[in-house]
């Protein structure tokens, strides 16, 4: 192929060139080419199963197929029906269907759902210009990433980060590897463009605010110990600090093991010194302990086990919402958004970093604040901490130490002046 287009000036400037949307002259002409004839006798066996997971089969997709896909965000089951045509036998459908879920865990629903989007915004852009986004065209994507940086062309006009650029590049690699495809982020369309993009716009990373321990039992005294709903809270947000948990390992934890699909992990009391956390991460499987606190009123096992007991759960998701005024307690699953939203109202409740305004208070605060909470506030050694966290580099829990180690050294007057 490289031979090919070697000997072929006229290839290399259409390879060179970023490529123009399909059209229907241009689909039937693909429609009548030999390339894209397909046996209808043609059945495929396992090894074309596993093959058409998220696979573009050039000899074997349709037109009509690769605009459909030019069009739409993937989802990893949708990808695992790309495949030649034909019936797959039966005794290999429960198997495909097995795959398919298997697909569906590779990666978690969040980063799906991010993937999903940046994937819609790059088409949508690419539609607007008259470029098609098949196959991949790394001089595309490099007027993309432009655009993106420099808020022209992308529709709202606003300038995106480049952290979130850097994001939606590898949103765009990940889509083209589920169709079988490979974008070349090394290309200098793509490497100088971006090397030019963090030179002109890199910023310091906007990390969420720490909740302290005065901050957070301020936070706690902002809810009703009287309703079902204000237990379940004051549970999730003492939890989520003692623990150093992430919002999604928070609302993923069941009240024992393997007892629902969607689970993440479970808890295990083990009066009276506390509880463990079993959990899995990004990081994969951890445990977490978590002891007892120095008063009822702050410690997190006590708080637990009033909600579960208060709420009569004892299967199932721990964390669940709470309907009816506060006197009806679900069955499903809170959503990891609820674990925000909660660290966000009681903070601004509590008025916490009341010297800023209100909008500024709101965009500090998140999820993530517990976590950096119990960074910033333990007074253990480094290696504890980093072992609560999950992390494998101490330096990665140093950047969570928001506000502890902050002017604790002054080496102004230790130099004498």
């Amino acid at each position: 192929m490289a031979s090919i287009v070697a000997q072929n000036p006229e290839n290399r400037t259409k390879l060179h060139a970023p490529r123009r949307e399909s059209t229907p002259e241009n689909a039937v002409l693909d429609a009548n080419s030999p390339t894209n004839a397909v046996s209808a006798d043609d059945l495929p066996d396992i090894v074309d199963v596993v093959m058409a997971m998220g696979r573009q089969a050039e000899a074997a997709i349709e037109p009509e197929a690769v605009i459909a896909l030019d069009d739409e965000p993937p989802s990893p089951a949708q990808l695992v029906e790309v495949r030649p045509a034909g019936r797959l036998p039966d005794q290999l459908e429960d198997l495909a269907e097995r795959a398919r879920g298997y697909v569906e865990a590779a990666s978690s629903a969040n980063t799906r759902r991010a993937y999903a989007a940046d994937w819609k915004h790059f088409s949508d852009w690419a539609r607007r210009q008259g470029f098609a986004t098949m196959p991949p065209d790394p001089e595309t994507v490099g007027l993309y990433i432009t655009a993106l940086a420099s808020g022209t062309g992308t529709g709202s006009g606003d300038k995106r980060s480049v952290s979130t650029i850097e994001r939606r590049l590898s949103s765009l690699a990940w889509n083209y590897a589920q169709r079988g495809l490979s974008l070349d982020r090394k290309h200098r369309a793509i490497a100088t463009v971006m090397a030019g993009i963090r030179n002109a716009h890199a910023r310091p990373p906007r990390q969420k605010e720490a909740i302290l321990p005065e901050d957070l039992i301020a936070m706690l005294e902002t809810l009703d110990r009287g309703t079902l709903r204000g237990l379940r809270d004051r549970a999730m947000l003492l939890l989520g600090f003692a623990g150093a948990l992430r919002r999604s390992e928070i609302v993923g934890l069941d009240r024992g093991r393997d007892q629902t699909e969607d689970g993440r992990g479970w808890i295990e009391f083990f009066p009276p010194k506390g509880l463990l956390v079993t959990l899995r991460g990004k990081t994969g499987w951890r445990e977490v302990e978590i002891g007892r606190g120095s008063a009822d009123i702050t410690c997190p096992v006590v708080a637990l086990e009033t909600w579960l007991n208060l709420a009569r759960i004892a299967h199932g998701p721990l964390f669940r919402r709470v309907t009816g005024e506060g006197k009806k307690v679900g069955a499903e699953r809170l959503n990891d958004q609820e674990v925000a939203r909660l660290v966000k109202r009681t903070a601004l409740a509590a008025g916490v970093r009341g010297d800023l305004t209100e909008a500024e208070r709101g965009r500090l605060f998140a999820g993530h604040s517990l976590r950096a909470g119990l960074a910033s506030s333990a007074e253990v050694e480094e290696r504890y901490v980093q072992k609560q966290l999950g992390h494998a580099s101490a330096e990665m829990t140093r950047k969570y130490q928001r506000r502890r180690d902050r002017f604790r050294v002054n080496l102004t007057k230790a130099s004498g002046l």
